[in-house]
């Protein structure tokens, strides 16, 4: 459908864009299987009973089906022998494909009237695991659920949970396609984690949760100290990835690099071919037939990007793709679907963008989301953002993404009009530095102990404190480890390449130098705290009060010295 949709412009342009998109590898999350999900075809139905009870005959060549009513009709003839039927008003569901469990209190007729119905109920309810009760397994392989406001909350729900009553599945879909949910089914694994530069948690100090807010699977979690991705719930929808400041979640494949390298050279395919004022339009596969609708409507120079999801790219793309020459980068997003935390997700990220492009006089719609219904009335920018020297001298992007984000800030300041020094940032953006009241600092190192970036870390060579503004996460670690209370966030983007990228002292003072060896050791300001605060303890009465001033090595010296001279001094407590 796209491919005839974009043969059927044979002006240069359409010609340039669609030898660009045939002659570009297209982007890829296939990858060999690393999850299975096992379903025997034991599905339950919950709803109001009339409405269940009418619908399971649709679902006859599954092996079992269990009815799970919400609300009791009033017509007694529901009750009938043999329909496998439940109640209960309290339900929670959990699992995936071929594993949900169903917890609840339950009340279950086989025969009788409406009346004995409510009586057997009050009888045997019970907090139950339904599967159990219904079938003798431990859990329900499908569940199709008729309630309104769906029993299930997550924004995406499971596979094989299918949210009919409230709008997250067509119920003929449903009942084409689950005669053949029986049988083994793989699904890839869609990202990978690096727990070696995650921002969540260090040495019992909680950090950054953005991926974990950005999933609208409930795939993510914390287990307290780090990040778990439950393969199984996962649906590839890539926020937390965008979410992500350090690239410790990413796509298996394609990684964000590839990603971009797509970009740049479909991008580069189009000019060599004679393309002129391009425009990206990004969008996700689900709507590609919106996308096809649009495109006849729009001008030959708008270039189609397909991806898994939208989010699967943010803010480092979007950049890059402006750098590489394109004059404006639309995000297509079907809005009558989309999820809310994707919205959000998005939403947070183009509001970033927006300010980056703002505060330098750039037009904030280079970057904007698009109504695909409005591409009749689309007008493309005439000029590219960068001056046309500039783009076409942009080599490829290397780096992280970050790295990558902060080359095209880079090319942008040069050529704006506007050079601001400092700007603000929107909330919860991983873009800003910190500040510490030196005066109350004691150089414990704390912060930099739990720092995931090492945008903070140690002088080295004496006691002081440096920090690389352009690596810092704003993951709020360092405040929290933060004995004394001296360290602050302070959310922004320093303008200044130079001042941003150096490690500038923070703090630094004089060091204690050992009262044995004379070498430095320790903040004299820490040595001297120390001396006052335990000056009056029983284990540091007498010659003990002066090891505090002693290096590590010749305070041990010291202590094996005196038990040399005096063995019994070790029984005296």
């Amino acid at each position: 459908m796209l491919k005839s949709t974009l043969e059927a412009f044979s002006d240069k342009n359409g010609q340039a864009r669609q030898t660009a998109i045939a002659g570009t590898v297209e982007l890829s999350n296939l990858i060999p299987p690393t999850v299975s999900y096992e379903s025997r075809g034991n599905v339950l139905l919950i709803g109001e009973q009339e409405t269940i009870t009418a619908l399971k005959s649709q679902f006859s060549a599954l092996n079992s089906v269990t009815l799970l009513a919400t609300e009791q009709s009033a017509k007694a003839d529901m009750a009938s022998k043999g329909e496998n039927l439940y109640f209960s008003s309290q339900v929670k569901v959990k699992g995936y494909l071929g594993a949900f469990e169903v917890t609840c209190r339950v009340g279950g007729i086989n025969s009788g009237s409406a009346s004995e119905a409510n009586a057997e109920t009050e009888n045997t309810e019970a907090f139950a695991n339904l599967a159990k009760i219904a079938i003798g397994r431990d859990c329900f392989d499908l569940v199709v659920d008729m309630t309104p406001e769906g029993v299930v909350e997550t924004e995406i729900p499971a596979p094989g949970y299918y949210g009919v009553g409230a709008g997250k599945a067509k119920l003929a879909n449903v009942v084409e396609d689950l005669p053949d949910m029986l049988g083994t089914f793989d699904k890839p694994k869609y990202f990978r984690l690096n727990p070696d530069l995650c921002a969540h948690s260090s040495r019992g100090v909680s950090g950054c949760d953005r991926c974990v807010d950005a999933c609208p699977a409930g795939a993510l979690s914390s287990n307290g100290h780090a990040i778990e991705i439950n393969p199984y719930l996962c649906q590839g929808v890539g926020t937390c990835a965008t979410a992500c400041p350090t690239e410790a979640i990413s796509y298996a494949l394609p990684d964000p690099d590839n990603t971009q390298h797509f970009v740049s050279r479909l991008l580069n395919r189009y000019q060599q071919e004679g393309g002129e004022k391009p425009t990206l339009l990004i969008y996700g596969n689900r709507d590609e037939q919106y996308v096809v609708n649009a495109l006849a409507k729009l001008p030959s120079t708008v270039i189609p990007v397909a991806l898994e999801e939208l989010a699967t790219v943010g803010i480092d793309t979007w950049f890059s793709a402006l750098a590489y020459g394109a004059h404006q980068v639309l995000l297509a997003t079907n809005t009558a679907y989309i999820p809310v935390t994707i919205d959000r997700v998005l939403s947070d990220e183009l509001s970033v963008a927006q300010t980056f492009l703002t505060v330098l006089g750039y037009k904030a719609d280079r970057i904007a989301l698009f109504d695909l219904a409005s591409a009749a009335s689309f007008k493309p920018f005439d000029t590219p953002l960068l001056p046309t020297a500039t783009t076409s001298s942009v080599e490829r992007l290397e780096g992280s993404k970050r790295e990558k984000l902060f080359a095209v800030l880079e090319l942008l300041y040069s050529a704006a009009e506007k050079k601001p020094v400092r700007s603000d940032v929107p909330a919860n953006a991983p873009y800003g530095s910190v500040e510490c009241q030196s005066d109350d600092c004691t150089l414990c190192m704390g912060c930099v102990a739990v720092c995931p970036t090492r945008a903070l870390h140690a002088i080295g060579d004496r006691p002081g404190l440096l920090f690389i503004e352009e690596d810092c996460v704003q993951c709020g670690m360092c405040e929290k480890a933060c004995p004394e209370k001296v360290i602050a966030l302070k959310p922004g983007l320093n303008w200044n390449k130079a001042e941003r990228q150096e490690a500038r002292v923070v703090y630094e003072e004089e060091a204690a130098c050992c009262t044995s060896c004379g070498n430095p050791f320790a903040p004299a300001s820490m040595v001297k705290m120390l001396t006052e605060k335990l000056q009056g303890h029983s284990q540091f009465q007498g010659e003990a009060i002066r090891r505090l001033a002693m290096c590590e090595d010749c305070r041990v010296r010291d202590v094996f010295s005196k038990i040399d001279a005096d063995p019994e001094s070790q029984l005296r407590v």
